[in-house]
């Protein structure tokens, strides 16, 4: 009896094994940045290793979630005075990933609770740091809401919701579009199984985004010799002012 009450309270404390366990695939692990670089798309795939049969309720979901790297971003707003729209109140947001994707086997709210929400950061506020603002500042999340949709128009946000296939509640797929606008870094993937709101298991991997060709030598030669860097840019512009005066001057005769 002693033995199975403490087998009981090692389950409740999480330290018995889980009966559910993700194997992840991906189709690519690598995402090369170029100059005809116009944007990829990454299928991610895996299977449920179980220990146990599979319970029938509640039905197990899926969410696939890739964040790329985080950084300070300062928002504005602005306001039309006098004819003239100028900059007024600023929030300075503590971190903010520059790409962020969401892809479901059902609908969010129906796959999450709130307080698993708010423990592993999924959903797209939650993956947004902001600590404060400034004193003057009432509405301040407004200014999270902002950067949420100006993301979303361009991609670079998304919550896909019911595109991730789930068979026989063992075998998941989903594919996640990145935008052209990537910025270099390892973008961080993870996937959550969920039953009833509550996260059952999780398994995390990276997809890596590297410049490649002449936009790496660039972004190298930018960094390192950021002297010669700037030497090469006037350059570049000098040669190119002068081709297309030469141009011009031909068509002109």
């Amino acid at each position: 009896m002693r033995g199975l009450i403490l087998s009981a309270v090692l389950c409740m404390s999480g330290i018995c094994a889980q009966a559910e366990e993700i194997v992840l695939g991906l189709s690519s692990d690598t995402v090369s940045i170029n100059t005809n670089f116009d944007g990829s798309e990454i299928l991610i795939f895996g299977a449920i290793k179980r220990d146990a049969p599979i319970p029938d309720e509640p039905r197990m979901q899926v969410i696939v979630t890739v964040s790329g790297p985080s950084e300070p971003v300062t928002v504005r707003r602005k306001e039309k005075k006098f004819g003239i729209w100028v900059n007024t109140d600023a929030v300075e947001i503590d971190s903010a990933p520059g790409f962020y994707a969401i892809s479901t086997s059902s609908l969010l709210g129906l796959s999450l609770s709130e307080t698993e929400d708010v423990r592993h950061r999924i959903s797209i506020p939650r993956a947004i740091r902001s600590v404060g603002a400034p004193a003057n500042i009432a509405n301040s999340e407004t200014f999270t809401q902002a950067l949420i949709r100006i993301k979303s128009r361009s991609n670079q946000y998304q919550l896909n919701e019911g595109t991730v296939s789930v068979d026989d509640q063992t075998l998941f797929r989903t594919s996640i579009a990145l935008p052209a606008a990537l910025t270099e870094g390892d973008y961080q993937t993870r996937i959550f199984l969920t039953r009833g709101g509550a996260v059952i298991a999780q398994y995390e991997t990276s997809i890596y985004v590297r410049k490649v060709g002449m936009e790496r030598w660039l972004f190298t030669l930018s960094r390192e010799q950021a002297f010669l860097y700037g030497l090469l840019s006037l350059a570049i512009a000098i040669f190119a002012g002068w081709g297309a005066s030469a141009i011009f001057s031909v068509f002109r005769r």
